[in-house]
């Protein structure tokens, strides 16, 4: 039997999932200092030691290569990355287009601000059971798309595939190692990395550990731990539905959160039938171990159900219920949401448009997944015009500055006031 253990709206679970443990932080941590110190020899050490790399091999995969791998997947799978590609370039484009920069009237001036893209960025995909090329696309595609000038990817042990994935993602280059160690090159670059502005991407634990670590030294995208996704669904749901898409999340890895939160206890035990069912089918997978962890909440009713998914704070949340629309409303915290029964998260795993890489561990209460908008910085700006206004604006900072204890701030800004007021005494 594969059924989920059952808790109560008021047994939830209320801490939050640490994306970092210390034992693995301090590992990371070893790791990132010691390439930060030696470099490319240390790189290829911990990537030889970890299984990345064999010997001889090269840490870094140029263009050409990345264009020949196009060649080697074939037209077919050529053109499904294409596809992909396109979907998420043009709801990254759209995202782009509704933030502009603005220019509006102050005191004594304008202000405004700009957006700018980091100079360069390092996109991050998994490479340890099997290939990720559709976080390459997500990543290197939306970095592209926000004008990042300078584009790597790093993954270990790149497939043709994942390398096809770069070069149409637009990546430069691919650095073959993965883990802490990519992202200490990433960050601070060595003798064949370049460093770079911006890290992002999903990993396993030592690759958020690094990131952690390097975040503040670069930006990044955030901290992800394992993956979730919570299911709201009524009683007249579709169980098989609901059970392939829990088990779709349960198969990502042994510690990935699957939750199902239903108005009907009949409901909750056809899921676990048809989890039973389909896991059979499926195989051998890690989907029966991830089962484990996950839980299902049998609410009073539809409102009740929406509070538990809000509490929760889930990377993904599908609305299987008769209006989506009105009980996504009613939701504040979730990473990306999937309305009605036909949206699987399985979409937006593979490119439907929205982004994939997103904040889990509760993270949704306090940042969004990755898009444009990480990539772009705002950046403010002022002019001032010798004017009656410019004055009492440089009257009043001064004011404030004196009030801190900081006398040149002060002089400063009067500076100012009194070469407006000169310049007005000046004119006829």
């Amino acid at each position: 039997m594969s059924a989920l253990r059952r808790v109560s709206p008021d047994q939830l679970p209320r801490s939050q999932r640490s994306a970092v443990d210390r034992e693995t932080r301090a590992t990371a941590l070893a790791i990132v200092d010691d390439v930060r110190s030696r470099g490319d020899e240390a790189l290829r050490e911990h990537a030889e030691r970890l299984g990345d790399l064999e010997p001889g091999e090269p840490l870094v995969i140029e263009r050409d290569e990345l264009d020949r791998a196009r060649q080697i997947v074939g037209r077919e799978v050529d053109a499904l990355l294409e596809r992909t590609a396109d979907r998420i370039r043009t709801f990254a484009e759209a995202q782009r287009a509704a933030l502009r920069p603005i220019d509006v009237p102050v005191a004594g001036g304008r202000a405004g601000h700009t957006l700018e893209p980091v100079a360069s960025a390092g996109c991050y995909a998994p490479g340890g059971r099997f290939p990720l090329p559709s976080s390459v696309l997500m990543t290197g595609v939306t970095a592209r798309t926000a004008g990042v000038a300078r584009v790597f990817v790093a993954s270990p042990r790149p497939a043709a595939v994942t390398l096809a994935a770069a070069a149409v993602a637009g990546a430069d280059r691919v650095l073959a190692v993965g883990g802490a160690q990519a992202v200490a090159a990433l960050a601070y670059g060595t003798e064949s990395v370049p460093p770079v502005d911006f890290v992002c991407g999903p990993g396993n634990r030592w690759v958020t550990a690094a990131k952690q670590i390097v975040f503040g030294d670069v930006g990044i995208d955030g901290l992800a731990g394992p993956s979730e996704l919570v299911v709201v669904a009524d009683g007249d749901a579709d169980a098989a539905m609901v059970a392939a898409d829990l088990l779709a999340q349960a198969e990502h890895d042994v510690d990935a959160l699957p939750v199902l939160v239903t108005t009907s206890p009949a409901f909750a035990d056809a899921v676990d039938d048809e989890l039973t069912r389909q896991l059979t089918e499926l195989g051998e997978t890690c989907a029966a171990e991830s089962l484990q962890r996950g839980f299902a909440v049998v609410a009073r009713d539809l409102n009740e159900a929406l509070e538990v998914a809000d509490a929760l704070a889930p990377e993904h949340l599908a609305l299987h219920v008769p209006d989506p629309a009105a009980a996504a409303r009613r939701v504040r915290h979730c990473g990306a949401l999937f309305l009605g029964s036909n949206a699987a998260e399985a979409l937006g795993d593979y490119g439907a448009g929205p982004n994939h890489v997103l904040p889990t561990g509760r993270g949704a209460r306090f940042q969004g997944g990755l898009s444009v908008l990480d990539l772009l910085r705002v950046r403010t700006w002022l002019a001032s015009e010798n004017t009656d206004e410019a004055s009492s604006l440089a009257r009043d900072a001064a004011r404030l500055a004196r009030l801190e204890g900081l006398e040149a701030h002060a002089r400063s800004a009067e500076l100012r006031a009194s070469v407006n007021e000169a310049t007005a005494a000046r004119m006829p």
